[in-house]
């Protein structure tokens, strides 16, 4: 780490609460080569800070926790779920803000992250308070992306779909990227899970 980052408190929120519509039932839970897919996300993200990890959940919250139970996270219920996911964005900073100079976040269903992305994502911020580092797939920049406290107000304020991609291009902020293709799977689809267990 460099020296701003490894003094800097950053916490890691992971984003659990979608309705899976696509999916057709609840997809975290269901099994990615032994154990549920929620657990890949969650354990590289523990791998990769030392700092508290956040689940925000909501649809069929149980059976999210239960999958989640071996793993030492602190859930955050997102009771305004099905608006979207700014709700679940807003329920993980407002939970997770406090005494923090910086928060990651990555969703749940992305599968293949590693750790060693995550780190090198800490590593490359430079503590800037205007700085955020996103990560580059599919021509885009999306999740997993580390947010400055500067942002926090902004992100707490997010509703329905509208995601933090906003701030991306809002000309706030400094936006520094990591090519990582391996965000670009996420799992929507049981043809999707069947495809990677294939693997």
């Amino acid at each position: 780490m460099n020296d701003q980052s490894s003094q800097a408190e950053i916490k890691v929120c992971v984003l659990a609460a979608g309705s899976s519509s696509r999916f057709g039932a609840t997809k975290l839970v269901k099994p990615l080569h032994g154990k549920p897919l929620l657990q890949h996300a969650v354990l590289a993200a523990q791998e990769a800070s030392d700092g508290p990890l956040y689940l925000v959940v909501g649809h069929d919250q149980d059976s999210v926790i239960e999958a989640a139970d071996s793993l030492n996270v602190k859930i955050v219920i997102n009771d305004d779920y099905q608006q979207g996911i700014g709700t679940s964005i807003a329920a993980g900073v407002g939970a997770c803000r406090e005494n923090a100079d910086a928060i990651l976040v990555l969703l749940a269903d992305q599968p293949l992250i590693t750790a060693a992305h995550l780190i090198n994502m800490i590593d490359t911020w430079s503590g800037a308070a205007t700085e955020i580092i996103a990560t580059a797939f599919d021509d885009t920049l999306g999740p997993p992306i580390l947010f400055p406290k500067s942002a926090f107000d902004s992100l707490g304020e997010l509703k329905g779909d509208t995601g933090a991609k906003i701030l991306l291009t809002s000309g706030d902020y400094i936006v520094r990227s990591i090519e990582f293709p391996a965000a670009g799977i996420d799992v929507d689809t049981a043809e999707t899970l069947r495809d990677l267990n294939r693997d």
